[in-house]
């Protein structure tokens, strides 16, 4: 049975406090991370355990990750690593999550699914608050330049004059605390999909919308205005940046904090949401109220696994899926209502 893993929230009981009652000066100021760590048996075995602890990632709601050595752990203000029972062969997964969040849910959830079968040999092992850092662009390199689809191309600002291929278009995304850098396998699935269907003058409405790649590709490509919503106020100044870094009018885009399409009026010809399978599957219902006749719903950040899900619920909501992606473990759709 799935989870509800949009309600999945974030703990740190040995340095956070509740985090409650610190107000919006809080939440820009500090994130919780937690820290997993996976021990190998056989080296042979790093590329799948490699995608066992990002998958897990995803599935607890973090807005971004990374994976460590445990022989880095010194360089990274760790004194002693035999004294905390880290192995040499062990893999440690950094995971982010937002500061506005309900803190005393989050070991529950976290421990039903460290319970699975696919994550028993991963150790949940410490949790503590992160302030003013930007965890994803402490190594600049790790975003090089990487091609997407046909015809596009996601960027960090500082490899601007590295662009090989000046036919792609460039889209130049600030790997900040919002999810959706472009580097994910669920938003390039989301993008390819998305560049394949774009017309001058469309409008877009962009769920759950993280840094904001998928609206302003879809303005690049021709749209002419967007709507974005997230549930997490962090997004605002990023997603603004990335307009910004992008040529972008500010005013193309009516952006919100929001859950799903709450308070979402008008109808869009394209609506894209890279979000996760719960969050999707609460979507559905509410999709033909804002998608116009011939427009398409991109659906993305779900796995394989999951697809059969969420393919009954899309089918049972007014929706046919017209094409489907898949890049790893990720999956993806692209649907239209039905006739």
């Amino acid at each position: 049975m799935p989870l509800n893993i949009n309600k999945i929230k974030m703990l740190s009981p040995d340095q956070a406090g509740t985090g409650k009652g610190d107000g919006d000066s809080a939440a820009k100021n500090f994130w919780w991370t937690v820290e997993f760590k996976l021990e190998l048996d056989d080296i042979n075995d790093r590329e799948l355990a490699d995608e066992k602890l990002f998958t897990l990632a995803a599935m607890t709601g973090s807005i971004g990750s990374e994976l460590i050595e445990a022989q880095e752990l010194p360089k990274l203000g760790v004194d002693d690593a035999k004294e905390i029972k880290i192995k040499d062969n062990n893999i440690i997964l950094r995971a982010a999550y937002v500061s506005s969040i309900d803190l005393n849910d989050l070991l529950i959830n976290i421990k039903e699914i460290l319970a699975q079968e696919d994550f028993k040999d991963v150790e949940l092992w410490r949790c503590y608050r992160t302030v003013n850092q930007n965890w994803s662009t402490q190594h600049l390199d790790a975003f090089p330049p990487l091609n997407v689809g046909k015809n596009l191309v996601v960027m960090a600002p500082w490899h601007k004059n590295e662009q090989s291929d000046k036919s792609r278009m460039a889209l130049y995304i600030y790997p900040a605390s919002a999810f959706g850098t472009g580097y994910h396998e669920s938003t390039q699935i989301a993008l390819e999909l998305l560049e394949g269907v774009v017309k001058s003058g469309d409008n877009i409405i962009d769920v759950g919308t993280g840094t904001g790649i998928l609206f302003i590709a879809a303005l690049k490509l021709g749209a002419c205005c967007a709507a974005a919503r997230d549930i997490d106020p962090v997004t605002v100044d990023e997603v603004k940046r990335n307009m910004n870094l992008n040529g972008l009018s500010l005013d193309a885009c009516d952006l919100q904090v929001g859950n799903l399409l709450d308070g979402v009026t008008g109808t869009f010809n394209i609506l894209t949401a890279n979000i996760l399978l719960a969050p999707n599957m609460a979507l559905l219902p509410d999709v033909r109220r804002v998608l116009k006749v011939r427009g398409r719903a991109i659906f993305s950040g779900m796995t394989q696994t999951e697809r059969g899900a969420f393919l009954a619920v899309l089918n049972s909501s007014g929706l046919e899926v017209e094409k489907e992606l898949k890049c790893g473990d990720w999956w993806g759709c692209r649907a239209k209502l039905k006739n």
